[in-house]
C-alpha cells in the first residue's frame, strides 16, 4: 500500500515528470537565468569602460569577449 506522501512516478513517455525532476529543472533554469543577469551587468560595465578608459581598450574587448561567450553557452 503505497504511502499519500509518497509522490507519483508518472512515465516519462506520455511527457509527466515527477515533482523532484520538475522542481530541479526549474532550479536549474532559475539558476541560468541568474547568471545571465550577472554576465549582462558586467557586459554593461565593461562597455561603459570602454568609451571611458580608451587605453584600455584591447583588454576590455577581450573581457568583452569572454562574457559574451559565457551568456552563449548559458542559452
Amino acid at each position: 500500500m503505497a504511502s499519500a506522501l509518497q509522490q507519483p512516478m508518472v512515465e516519462l513517455d506520455n511527457g509527466f515528470v515527477n515533482e523532484e525532476v520538475r522542481r530541479q529543472t526549474e532550479h536549474a533554469r532559475t539558476e541560468r537565468e541568474r547568471q545571465k543577469q550577472v554576465l549582462n551587468l558586467q557586459r554593461k560595465r565593461v562597455l561603459s569602460q570602454t568609451k571611458s578608459q580608451p587605453g584600455r581598450h584591447v583588454a576590455l574587448e577581450a573581457a568583452l569577449a569572454q562574457i559574451d561567450g559565457q551568456i552563449a553557452q548559458l542559452n
